[in-house]
């Protein structure tokens, strides 16, 4: 009989080649996490566990909210939010020197507040702003650069899938997840626009202003732009003043973007039937994947490969925040490879137990040992360092997904030209890792004022 951590290795080795082979990754982890029981327990284990494992990982109620995002994110598509913020923002913005790629990232921001997903808005706000920036010959790499960059801030900004689901598996409080989001989501658009700023005193040409709006077109690209700021303050501000948990938040969402939609004439029957197709389709993506994290999960701890890690990581002697640096630069490379939800779900089971030892669930103590956190402040504080580090992946070669759904807009930029337009933006992210890792109250202060 193998040794159970070899075997554990053996089957995280088996895990990488097939999405080498690129077998998806849900298939992937379930067949690794399902072989990987059955030699350890036996395969009637395997199968009495599968009786009630599917049941018992969807039935959690907390879940039910991720279809609710996915179809209001799949709603506001298709009701024209993205022209109207985007309108606003440059009414706002275009007056100054690379103001429309500014307006940009104000847009893919407010979108990204009733949307939940960074492909969305990267693909929905590209169709609207790239032939504005065309229009006003922004640089082909400013352009494509910005409106790539600014849809990683669906990823984070509230209501954020991602962001359910993390804090369903480390069992973190969603609402929680949301307040801690906030501030470093507001520090992802500020670093953003100052990117910009920068970038266009440097290259003058890349980003000319386009002139002052008058007064009556600034007035009613304003008031476009009340919907959408009404949407965010119901949902997430009735989430956040503790009217109502994020499910029926939620619900609350899609019903008001539907009305908001039926109001503008354009929730055809076609569009809400292509919505919910849509949403089934990520659902079960999303819900298959989960299926798969959890059998692997399984796995792994029977081997004891997270249990080994841990001890690794105790006893290497090196400072909890030296840990959690490695542990993002690995988030990192892998973000280079793969998808951010697979990602996601691929590593918890490992990291999470490293940093529940390292810190030991207590706050820090005179010698330095921790990270001066408890346990639910450390899930909080990681989960929104891990996201963050997630968006990098987004922007980053060679998948780079919002570099891909942005380059099949603008066929006539090539790629190479849209990775070195976020480039700057790249740059600004590692910023903002540094100071949520140098400052984890810019995470948690919101949590802590709010929450009581």
């Amino acid at each position: 009989m193998m040794d159970p951590i070899t075997l554990g290795l053996l089957g995280l080795a088996i895990l990488v080649g097939l999405i080498v082979m690129r077998v998806p990754i849900a298939y992937a982890m379930i067949v690794v996490g399902a072989g990987g029981t059955a030699i350890i327990n036996g395969p009637a284990i395997l199968l009495s566990q599968l009786k009630t494992l599917a049941y018992g990982q969807f039935s959690i109620y907390d879940l039910s909210v991720v279809p609710m995002f996915v179809l209001m994110g799949a709603l506001a598509t298709k009701t024209g939010l993205s022209r109207d913020m985007f309108r606003a923002a440059n009414a706002w913005f275009g007056w100054m020197r690379g103001g429309t790629a500014m307006a940009s990232i104000a847009a893919c921001a407010g979108f990204g507040a009733v949307c939940g997903s960074s492909l969305a808005t990267a693909s929905t706000m590209g169709k609207v702003a790239l032939p504005e920036l065309e229009r006003y010959n922004y640089s082909p790499a400013l352009a494509t650069g910005s409106v790539a960059a600014g849809g990683v801030l669906g990823i984070l900004i509230p209501p954020s899938v991602i962001l359910v689901i993390y804090a369903v598996i480390v069992e973190a409080n969603i609402v929680t997840m949301f307040m801690a989001a906030l501030i470093p989501g507001l520090i992802a658009v500020v670093l953003f626009l100052m990117t910009i700023a920068i970038y266009v005193r440097l290259v003058p040409s890349a980003g000319p202003a386009q002139g002052v709006s008058d007064k009556a077109e600034f007035w009613a690209a304003t008031r476009g732009v009340l919907p959408v700021l009404g949407i965010f303050g119901v949902v997430i501000g009735g989430i956040y003043a503790g009217f109502y948990n994020p499910t029926p938040a939620a619900a609350i969402g899609v019903f008001a973007v539907f009305v908001y939609g039926l109001f503008r004439g354009l929730m055809s029957r076609e569009a809400m039937r292509s919505s919910i197709l849509e949403t089934a389709g990520t659902t079960g993506m999303i819900y298959l994947i989960l299926l798969g994290a959890e059998l692997l999960k399984i796995f792994m701890s029977r081997a004891g490969v997270p249990q080994a890690a841990a001890d690794m990581a105790v006893n290497s002697g090196l400072p909890p925040m030296m840990v959690m640096a490695i542990l993002l630069i690995a988030l990192i490379v892998l973000g280079c490879l793969m998808d951010s939800m697979s990602m996601i779900l691929l590593v918890l089971p490992f990291f999470w137990p490293v940093l529940v030892e390292i810190n030991g669930g207590l706050y820090q103590m005179a010698d330095g040992s921790g990270f001066g956190l408890s346990t639910d402040e450390l899930k909080v504080w990681f989960g929104i360092l891990a996201l963050v580090v997630v968006e990098l992946g987004l922007i980053t070669p060679p998948v780079g997904m919002n570099v891909f759904v942005i380059s099949a807009l603008a066929k006539n930029v090539p790629m190479g030209t849209t990775f070195r337009g976020v480039f700057p933006f790249f740059l600004s992210e590692l910023v903002r890792v540094a100071l949520l890792l140098g400052f984890p109250a810019l995470t948690l202060w919101l949590p802590r004022v709010l929450g009581g």
